[in-house]
Parts: C-alpha cells; structure tokens; sequence
C-alpha cells in the first residue's frame, strides 16, 4: 500500500507533466475531479482545466464532475504509465464516474 504522501506526489508528477506538454488534448478542458482512495479511506480533489490538473489537495467531499475511485498502488502505477486506464475500467480496478466526453479526454491525459 503506497503513502499518502507517495500519492500527493504522484498526482503532483501528474500535473507538471501535463502542464509540459504543449500540444495536450485536454485544452479547453474544465471540470472538477476527485480521486478516492479506497485503502487509504482519503480523497484528493482537483480541477482539470485547458489541459493541466491544479488545485490538488485533500477534499473531504469526493462531489466532482469527474470521479475516479481506485487503491493508492493503482494511482501510483496509472500515473507512471504501468496501467492502462481503459484496460484497468474495464476489470474494475478502477472505477470512474463521468459523462462519455469525460472519458475520452481521460484516455488522452492518462
């Protein structure tokens, strides 16, 4: 089980690496997100917006437009690239609360 604070700094990789990447398909992009960590009993909320995630923190309400349930080891590996959002959705490894426009600007982030 990865640490809180291995998951702060996972979603905070996330986030420069997004915000490095010029040419990102999430532009024009705006919605709020919350990722809960079910072995962790934590959420931390943030806002996807013109391709770049910001705002990262510890919410206590997980309400977003976008909402990913998953376990801290399969935050850190979809943040590495180790797991496939979609292959990981499918098996209910993760699970994802979102409009079907939301979904496919997620597979273009993860």
């Amino acid at each position: 089980m990865a640490t809180v604070e291995q998951c702060e700094v996972a979603l905070h990789g996330l986030a420069d690496r997004m915000a490095g990447n010029s040419g990102n398909a999430a532009n024009g992009f705006d919605r709020s997100l919350s990722c809960s960590l079910n072995d962790l009993a934590i959420v931390f909320g943030g806002r996807l917006h013109d391709g770049q995630l910001t705002d990262i923190a510890q919410i206590q309400n997980p309400t977003a437009q976008i909402r990913l349930t998953m376990t801290s080891d399969d935050l850190l590996r979809l943040v590495d690239g180790e797991l496939n959002l979609a292959k990981a959705w499918a098996s209910g490894r993760i699970k994802v609360q979102a409009g079907v426009r939301d979904l496919l600007k997620l597979r273009s982030i993860f």
